[in-house]
């Protein structure tokens, strides 16, 4: 859904901020922000051919108006083989696989055909994309930390599914609601992890420290006995 292209949009951006000053998108990926390209554009054309839903439209007009300038400047910034990389799956989803949809949408179907496929094309790259943070949560589970599943991602995820769960209820929209009730769950599931396992910084920080201190006194050790013995045999 639109939300969801914000979301990753507002992760994106401390990431692309990364990749703007160190001239180099390391180790990060193209596929996520292709797919939410992909997802935004569907989502806009489901609002512009579905009577009453102008809000659908213009909100993921402005999610697709975000994840061109992201798509650009990876492109400006990958090296040579990622950008032919992340330049060939524009090509096939971005491009290829959404022209095709809109074409066969707007010229072979009428009607209430046209808004069930897109609706369902839409619906499944949604569920696919809220579905993708199952990786994280494995993770969680198999560290014990969420350190690697931040806290207001699964926050958002879990508020923009149940609004746009709500708002699909109210429209009657079953394409908007079943994949936002999975986001909704989804996002549940992620905080109720996030409530077992996470730890305050301070614990950690001591710790740390506490690591530290074991590690110079076993550094002090060896060298309190050698000049005991010194000692002794003087």
């Amino acid at each position: 859904m639109v939300s969801l292209s914000f979301i990753i949009g507002a992760i994106g951006r401390g990431a692309f901020r990364r990749i703007v000053k160190h001239r180099s998108t390391e180790e990060f990926e193209s596929l996520p922000y292709v797919c939410t390209l992909l997802n935004s554009s569907l989502w806009t054309y489901y609002g512009i051919i579905k009577a009453g839903e102008f809000l659908v439209a213009t909100i993921n007009g402005f999610g697709v108006v975000v994840e061109i300038v992201f798509l650009v400047l990876f492109l400006v910034f990958a090296p040579p083989r990622m950008r032919e990389k992340t330049a060939i799956l524009i090509g096939i989803f971005d491009v290829g696989f959404l022209a095709a949809a809109i074409l066969v949408c707007q010229f072979l179907l009428d009607g209430d055909m046209k808004i069930a496929v897109v609706g369902f094309l839409g619906a499944g790259l949604n569920i696919v994309m809220y579905v993708s943070p199952l990786a994280a949560m494995k993770t969680v589970v198999r560290t014990k930390s969420v350190e690697y599943m931040p806290f207001f991602l699964s926050l958002f995820v879990f508020l923009n599914g149940g609004i746009w769960a709500c708002y699909a209820v109210l429209k009657k929209d079953w394409f908007l609601g079943v994949p936002n009730v999975a986001g909704f769950f989804l996002g549940a599931a992620q905080l109720i992890l996030y409530a077992i396992y996470w730890k305050p910084k301070s614990s950690k920080n001591i710790a740390s420290k506490d690591l530290e201190d074991g590690s110079q006194r076993e550094h002090l050790l060896p060298y309190a006995s050698s000049v005991n013995e010194n000692v002794n045999e003087g």
